[in-house]
């Protein structure tokens, strides 16, 4: 875990039970609002918590990064301040999108980032 960008380790323990083999986890951070738990980002997909099922059942839905189209900032902001003065992103699959607001706007840099990297 020394080289894993995380908010809560038991988010990280939770992904690192479904890796595939060989397969390296680059962050885990938790997600605020309602609907999504957490993302974890690893070197070959993008991994989302669901909360928003019925029942307190949720889902945890691995993303390729060869299906996500694409990766946007989302702020109610206009672009007249910082690129990344806000701390949420949507991922673009198909005609899914998934949102989600971290705590804080380095981390949504950082994840926009890395999705950016593996599907350009």
């Amino acid at each position: 875990m020394a080289n894993i960008a995380y908010d809560r380790k038991e988010q990280v323990q939770q992904i690192e039970s479904g890796l595939l083999d060989g397969e390296q986890i680059i962050a885990v951070y938790d997600a605020v609002g309602t609907g999504t738990g957490f993302i974890g980002l690893t070197d070959r997909r993008v991994i989302i918590q669901d909360r928003s099922f019925i029942g307190k059942r949720f889902a945890i839905t691995s993303i390729p990064y060869s299906k996500i189209t694409s990766v946007s900032v989302v702020s109610n902001k206009s672009w007249g301040g910082s690129f990344f003065s806000t701390g949420a992103i949507a991922i673009h699959v198909g005609t899914h999108t998934y949102e989600v607001e971290f705590r804080g706007a380095q981390k949504s840099h950082h994840v926009h980032n890395v999705i950016l990297h593996h599907i350009s």
